[in-house]
């Protein structure tokens, strides 16, 4: 693995790219937006044919520098903005012909181990993707031990998450956590008898913090649905996730506002129906990395990529998403 010096330089694999590819058919030309621009991968390779427009964004102010750069040389096709999912009401760039969404961590923020989202990490908790409020220093030292516990719980699906809040919070009554090594300890020691596994016993907990830290599934929640507003008809949203909080979501946005099923909620009025459509039939497929990619890019095993269709219906707000994943967006507003 590369350090953070050398992080910017570092081989970038953009996640089931040939599947992108062909379902966004970057040949016919069009208007795109790739909401998580990360290392550019997908930028890049979709500003290859000429008829293309392509809007990116992300909330890393080190994507800039690897945005500067293509445009340069797309000045008149590409415009990065360094904002949020729930920031993209506020830029141009409606009728959309594709949407792109790429989940969580890029190689590039792992890899920077200054920033503490690695728990092979032995530097300052931090997490932060970029444009916060908070650190998961301020999180690990400051929220109560039924907090942390519902954190780790819910965002991290962690078993053990009683035993490591309670832990953590009896650590930091001697000496304040600051490290992310220190954190590493705390959880080895809470966790029962580990048995041999490809899951590292941290993993869980730091996906928990990170996900708090960054609001990630707020932000998830709020980026699909202006994106889906800004889709011309026929227009598509695809996204990639990688835990199975990430993939629910999407998964129920996609299925519950499709044509063929196009009531979300048995409370909306019969004569209402044709209308709550946001996409045209959505058939619940989820592509999986193949055998040869996850060979080459490891991290890229667990990746999802679904996709759906704009319908010619009117946008309707689809409060019923909201009201499904409210105990997240709760979860996510505690206060630190």
């Amino acid at each position: 693995m590369s350090n953070q010096t050398s992080s910017l330089e570092a081989p970038h694999f953009p996640v089931m790219l040939n599947e992108v590819l062909n379902i966004s058919s970057p040949s016919n030309g069009g208007k795109f937006i790739d909401c998580t621009f990360g290392g550019g991968g997908y930028c890049k390779e979709i500003l290859k044919y000429s008829k293309t427009n392509v809007q990116a964004l992300d909330r890393d102010k080190k994507a800039l520098l690897l945005a500067n750069k293509l445009e340069k040389k797309f000045p008149n096709r590409f415009k990065f903005n360094q904002i949020k999912f729930s920031q993209l009401d506020t830029i141009s760039c409606n009728n959309l012909d594709v949407a792109i969404f790429d989940l969580g961590l890029s190689s590039i923020q792992l890899d920077d181990l200054e920033r503490g989202f690695s728990f092979k990490s032995r530097k300052k908790l931090n997490m932060t993707m970029g444009l916060n409020e908070i650190s998961a220093l301020d999180v690990i030292n400051n929220l109560s031990e039924i907090e942390l516990k519902l954190v780790i719980k819910i965002l991290g699906e962690e078993k053990e998450a009683s035993k490591i809040a309670k832990n953590i919070v009896k650590h930091r009554k001697i000496k304040k956590i600051t490290n992310t090594n220190e954190l590493v300890d705390i959880i080895e020691k809470s966790k029962k008898k580990i048995f041999s596994s490809n899951i590292n016993p941290c993993t869980k907990t730091f996906q928990a913090l990170r996900i708090f830290v960054n609001k990630e599934i707020t932000e998830l929640i709020n980026g699909v649905i202006k994106a889906t507003e800004k889709l011309r008809p026929g227009g598509k949203i695809l996204v990639v996730s990688f835990h199975s909080i990430e993939d629910k979501i999407v998964k129920y946005f996609f299925s519950n506002f499709s044509k063929n099923k196009s009531r979300p909620s048995r409370y909306f009025p019969e004569k209402k129906d044709e209308h709550t459509s946001l996409f045209e039939e959505y058939k619940n497929k989820a592509f999986r990395p193949s055998k040869e990619e996850v060979a080459k890019n490891n991290r890229c095993r667990s990746a999802k990529l679904r996709f759906a269709v704009r319908s010619k219906n009117r946008f309707q707000y689809p409060n019923e998403l909201i009201k499904k994943f409210k105990k997240y967006i709760d979860l996510e507003n505690i206060s630190v």
